[in-house]
């Protein structure tokens, strides 16, 4: 595994002591937080879209689709937290330690724009929020949404703790908004029951559907997540670790299971408001906020709803770019000003929300929501099955590895996902074609990104499972013995001798005698490294120069004196480079080194010759201490 710079979001790392011994509800209070902050990903604007359409169009039909998303969510959320608690990586470093970085790199950009879908839904939402409260155009709604990338810079100052406590602020303000919607609603009892069951669907169902779980199930989270739970320090033992994992779990159901809540809470209230009296026509918020005055009778549903959408946009806000930070350091191993970073996420998804708002008009929303949740449903396998992958490794996770029934329920939810996925995708590519005019256009440009994607995937999902195959034929467990094909005593005749004029000389020379004995020629190799030789290689003159040809003349002669035969090679400039390159031309059968013994600070100081050299020279190297 690659070493990587820093800690994922290094400036509340570690930030909250849960070691100290309390009681459980001590204990779990120092645990809770990092779910709600995933949670709020899981009731932002873009699930409004989806749920308000899905309640609308088809009743309380999809309830059971939430239920599924949630479960779904629970299990790879739960994962994420075990990956970050006990490799001490987020989702995004672990892969960069894992995979090559062409595939790291895809998969950022897949990332962002997953992130930018999602900021997309959270600026739509906020300024359809703004104009519903305050009655203003909804392209200044959207311009007012830049600055609240300031919030959460203002909020990082006052450390995680308070965050957590602000978005736990929004969530209640959502909560309580939406249970007083659904006694002004007064949903039917035995229908809303009957939406629990599963049911086929068709089409137009199957695309609400698969936006709910991308809504819900949402690839940025997991990135978030198993960032979130190392603001914790913990006990770094098997018992401390397991413990974590134990009260990160009870966050997260707790957590997730409000956010079901309030998805469920939203249908129902689109189903009991709009699909019983016929109005199947509701996919946009503003037109939902509308009726809600005139169906349930109460003029505080509309101000209520309006509040909820506010809360629900500006709490997903923080939590987008906080995922955003986490993505480009894990993959690119870069980080920016958090404001420039939240900024430039910000003018991405603002954008493409302003020209479509200004080609298809306000009423164009809707669509645009629902859109955005169904890409970030198409990215998921691109940061699950990795997730799966990375926390079913054995060698890395330890005892915290998937055990066969949690990878098998893992690997059913991923294969959901990626064929809900890949029906949607050929269907409305199919579409596309048959209704356009000049459909060589989509062959030339949508169809390649698409097979680029699915080969991708393909990459992501089985070369992981090839490589395991390889190791376990290979190591049995530490390879299988060879028949052994010589094993008569070598005899070296020429051997050389790296010196250095200090004390391991002696005894590197030493070796070399005991291989060799008087039969063998030694060829003593001293390099000259000043920045002169550097530059001018043998044309230097220098005193140092000087002064080591006359030490090599001084160990030539005191071994020629006890009867050994010796050549003396002075070279200059780099030793990984002029060492190797004196080894083989000098038809030697052996290399003797000493090695100093330094370590870490001193490596990065003096550098590390002996790993150069022995890559790079082509007989066999003692390395003496």
């Amino acid at each position: 595994m690659k070493t990587l710079q820093g800690k994922s979001l290094e400036e509340v790392n570690a930030s909250i002591d849960t070691t100290v011994k309390a009681g459980f509800w001590k204990k779990l209070f120092a645990f809770i937080g990092p779910a709600y902050l995933v949670s709020v990903g899981y009731m932002d604007p873009g699930n409004w879209a989806t749920d308000i359409a899905g309640g609308s169009q088809f009743g309380y039909q999809l309830l059971w689709v939430l239920v599924m998303s949630n479960l779904m969510a629970l299990l790879l959320q739960s994962l994420s937290a075990r990956l970050g608690l006990v490799r001490g990586l987020d989702l995004a470093q672990a892969s960069r330690a894992t995979y090559p970085p062409i595939v790291n790199f895809c998969n950022w950009i897949l990332a962002e724009i997953a992130i930018a879908a999602c900021d997309l839904a959270e600026v739509v939402g906020m300024a359809i929020g703004l104009q519903l409260l305050f009655h203003i155009p909804l392209l200044a709604g959207i311009s007012i949404t830049i600055l609240d990338t300031l919030l959460l810079l203002v909020l990082q100052r006052y450390g995680i703790r308070k965050m957590e406590a602000f978005i736990l602020v929004l969530i209640a303000t959502i909560g309580i908004a939406f249970i007083t919607e659904l006694i002004f609603a007064r949903p039917e009892g035995t229908e809303l029951l009957k939406g629990f069951v599963p049911s086929t669907l068709n089409n137009n169902a199957l695309y609400i559907a698969i936006g709910i779980i991308g809504a819900t199930v949402m690839p940025h989270n997991l990135y978030l997540h198993s960032s979130l739970v190392q603001t914790r320090k913990i006990d770094r033992t098997p018992k401390g670790i397991k413990e974590a994992i134990k009260f990160n779990f009870i966050d997260t159901v707790v957590a997730l299971n409000l956010a079901l809540f309030v998805n469920a809470a939203i249908l129902i209230l689109a189903a009991a408001a709009f699909f019983s009296i016929g109005r199947t026509d509701v996919s946009e918020i503003q037109d939902a906020h509308k009726l809600l005055n005139d169906l349930l009778g109460s003029k505080f549903a509309p101000i209520l709803f309006a509040i909820a959408l506010i809360a629900a946009g500006q709490s997903s806000t923080l939590t987008g770019t906080l995922s955003g930070q986490i993505v480009m350091e894990g993959y690119l191993n870069l980080r920016i000003q958090p404001w420039l970073r939240r900024l430039i996420t910000r003018l991405i998804a603002i954008i493409p929300t302003l020209i479509t708002i200004l080609i298809f008009g306000e009423d164009a929303t809707g669509q645009l929501l629902i859109l955005s949740q169904v890409i970030l449903s198409l990215q998921l396998g691109f940061a699950v099955i990795p997730l799966i992958h990375l926390t079913s490794d054995k060698k890395m996770m330890g005892e915290f590895v998937n055990k066969t029934g949690l990878k098998i329920c893992a690997w059913i939810v991923a294969s959901i996902i990626v064929s809900l996925n890949v029906k949607l995708v050929v269907d409305t590519i199919r579409g596309w074609i048959g209704a356009s005019e000049n459909p060589i256009i989509f062959y030339f440009t949508l169809v390649p990104v698409v097979i680029g994607a699915g080969i991708l995937l393909i990459y992501i999902t089985f070369i992981p499972f090839v490589k395991k195959m390889r190791e376990n034929k290979t190591q049995v467990p530490d390879g299988e013995a060879e028949q052994l094909k010589r094993t008569s005593v070598i005899t070296y005749h020429r051997i050389a001798v790296t010196v250095d004029f200090s004390s391991s000389d002696n005894k590197a020379i030493s070796n070399a005698i005991a291989q060799g004995g008087k039969t063998a020629e030694y060829i003593l190799i001293h390099i000259v490294e000043t920045a002169g030789a550097r530059m001018m290689d043998n044309e230097i003159d220098d005193l140092e120069t000087v002064s080591d040809k006359h030490n090599l003349k001084k160990y030539k002669n005191e071994l020629i004196s006890k009867g050994f035969a010796v050549q003396t090679k002075l070279g200059f400039g780099n030793p990984k480079k002029s060492i190797p390159e004196i080894v083989n031309n000098s038809d030697c059968d052996l290399l003797v080194m000493g090695a100093h013994g330094h370590r870490g600070l001193k490596d990065i100081l003096f550098g590390t010759i002996l790993d150069a050299v022995r890559h790079n020279v082509k007989v066999p190297v003692l390395i003496v201490k």
